[in-house]
């Protein structure tokens, strides 16, 4: 941690509050005097204000036990096979996952509608006629783990410091957000700007609360060990960097009665086990090193699930299905890199990949192609675009390919032999077209210099995966070779643009909106530590998801997700991978769960429950 003077650290704090409070002030009259117990983006909510626990959520399950997994998912700058920092929310660092079960928030989702937030540490909240302006009335007696007052001007500070000092990606969700002031203990103002997504509330809401007094004397933008002072239902127990990291439920948390968390949260205590070999991590499963583990291998959940405690019954397996939009995983081109500016390079590649082959030989059959960035969802693009579409794809006729108006691109069907002739020789005459000829059975850029390409991994799995378009390219006349660089190298190569090809995964809510600019828009393109990985910088796009943000009604939403998918896929900004509408899971015989699963979200471990003997 750098040293602070706290002092100056403390002035410069009272310094923002007093010219927040100014800008503030006129804004928070405006307040109307309603209260609402949640908040979605179009106002639809499915539980009164009354409702005593969420459908999927079993009131009486018991408290105790463990529940220890690998998490196949990240946010901000987490890693998923390393950790050396606590401090989850900025750039900085490779924190460890599950920090967020250690803060409270504002609101808290339901997974069982496509966006709704409902009271956590806010009972209400108000809002103004212009919707420009959010009161948010805490909830009394609530209290940090020491035993500190949590309050209003806790918010405020947290609001306000992410916004300042945060990851990027949040500093670019909050783009909107112009500020929050504590009015007194038991209320904050959050003031937007004019035109702020229809998401943003919700959003912002689900952030985490911080302690003021904790971080007076203290970095907020550095990395740590230090266990940061929490609010929500665990808090850091054991852990030891790159290995693993307990989290301890809180005994008396001050939320655990209230309807957003009743029958959850059940686990005495959640552990991260840390591997950074996959095959390591599947024989540690299998020797009850850990006990959940959602399954992302097609060659582990078809051949390797045979040991003796499947076979007794003592490892469960269960398929569930995904009804959310399923993620756009594939090979994501830097297009700032000279090499990916031509669009036909780019297609020549996607030509290049031979899925029906990888899906047979390596992958059992289990997937399905990848075509959209809102695949396996009702936002997806399919056949020609409607008069609502063409309504908002007409200003841009001059600017985008005639496809656009047309039938969605879709990558091409191979013959499954692994090397299709007649693709490839689609992908050499479009690499011809683009200037990249043959000489002495190479390719070589325009400039003369041979055409070679790095695909950067940090996880060996997908070798099997890579060789095969690797051999495509080679025959191509392309020098390509793949990159094993260790987990923390990796993340860094990727927060610097270092890099020619990346895997990358990534998936909208029911209601994307603001979050679209951190994965296409000019702006996140030059962002360290962006989503947009492929650099997408085209005014087209931008204009396209600023209409996604602005839509007014679901239908419109939809309308203009369908629009910006034709752009973004007309763009071949990555050769698409795959995908299953369905979660593999994989556990340990000592769950118990509740009967109904939410549709958008698997909700584990939150709902789920100890059976174990104790």
């Amino acid at each position: 941690m750098s040293n602070i003077n706290a002092i100056t650290r403390r002035e410069t704090l009272a310094l923002g509050a007093a010219a927040l409070t100014s800008a503030l002030t006129p804004i928070a009259d405006a307040v109307e005097s309603s209260e609402h117990h949640g908040l979605s983006a179009f106002g639809d909510l499915k539980y009164p204000a009354d409702f005593r626990q969420f459908d999927y959520v079993n009131a009486n399950a018991p408290k105790g036990g463990l529940f220890s997994h690998v998490a196949p998912a990240v946010v901000f700058n987490q890693n998923p096979l390393t950790f050396n920092s606590l401090n989850a929310f900025i750039l900085k660092g490779d924190a460890a996952q599950g920090m967020e079960l250690t803060f409270a928030s504002l609101m808290m989702r339901a997974y069982d509608e496509p966006d709704a937030v409902y009271g956590l540490a806010a009972r209400a909240v108000q809002i103004s006629h212009d919707r420009l302006s959010y009161r948010f009335l805490m909830r009394p007696g609530i209290t940090f783990h020491d035993g500190s007052p949590l309050t209003a001007h806790d918010v405020a500070f947290s609001l306000n410091v992410v916004k300042e000092k945060g990851h990027p990606i949040i500093q670019q969700l909050l783009r909107d957000f112009a500020g929050a002031q504590a009015q007194d203990d038991a209320s904050v103002v959050v003031s937007f700007t004019a035109g702020h997504a229809r998401d943003l509330p919700p959003l912002l809401s689900s952030l985490p609360i911080f302690s003021r007094e904790y971080y007076a004397g203290r970095a907020f933008e550095e990395t740590t060990l230090e266990t940061p002072l929490g609010c929500g239902p665990y808090k850091v127990g054991q852990f030891e960097p790159g290995r693993y990291i307990e989290y301890d439920r809180v005994k008396n948390w001050w939320g655990a009665d209230l309807p957003v968390a009743c029958g959850q949260y059940n686990f005495d205590v959640i552990r991260y086990e840390y591997y950074r070999d996959r095959d390591i991590a599947f024989e540690g499963f299998t020797g009850k090193t850990y006990l959940f583990r959602e399954e992302l291998v097609a060659r582990f959940w078809s051949t390797r699930y045979d040991f003796p405690a499947v076979r007794e019954g003592r490892v469960k397996r269960d398929v569930i299905p995904d009804h959310t939009a399923s993620a756009a995983q594939g090979w994501y081109f830097n297009t700032r890199r000279q090499k990916f500016t031509d669009k036909r390079v780019r297609e020549a590649f996607v030509n290049a990949f031979d899925f029906e082959w990888v899906n047979a030989k390596i992958m059992y059959g289990a997937y399905q192609r990848t075509r959209s960035v809102f695949e396996n969802s009702d936002m997806m693009a399919v056949g020609p675009p409607g008069p609502d579409e063409i309504a908002l794809l007409e200003p841009f006729r001059a600017k985008v390919p005639a496809e656009v108006f047309g039938e969605p691109f879709v990558p091409p069907v191979s013959d499954g032999s692994g090397q299709d002739r007649v693709l490839l020789r689609k992908a050499s005459a479009l690499l011809r077209e683009a200037g990249h000829v043959i000489k002495e059975g190479k390719r070589v850029t325009p400039d003369g210099n041979l055409f070679t390409v790095e695909f950067l991994i940090d996880d060996p799995v997908s070798l099997p995966h890579h060789n095969a378009f690797i051999k495509n390219l080679g025959l191509l006349g392309i020098e390509a070779s793949v990159r094993i660089v260790d987990a923390v190298q990796y993340r860094r190569r990727l927060d610097d643009f270092d890099f020619d090809i990346v895997v990358q995964r990534f998936g909208f809510s029911g209601t994307p909106g603001d979050t679209l600019r951190a994965f296409f828009t000019s702006r996140s393109a030059s962002m360290r530590g962006t989503h947009n990985v492929g650099g997408i910088a085209d005014p087209v796009i931008d204009a396209l998801v600023e209409n996604v943000i602005a839509a007014n009604s679901r239908v419109d939403l939809l309308t203009a997700c369908k629009a910006l998918d034709r752009v973004i896929r007309s763009g071949r900004y990555w050769v698409p991978h795959w995908y299953k509408a369905a979660h593999w899971l994989a556990y340990w015989d000592s769950f118990g769960r509740p009967s109904a699963q939410p549709r958008y979200g698997l909700a584990i471990p939150q709902t789920w429950w100890s059976n174990a003997p104790s």
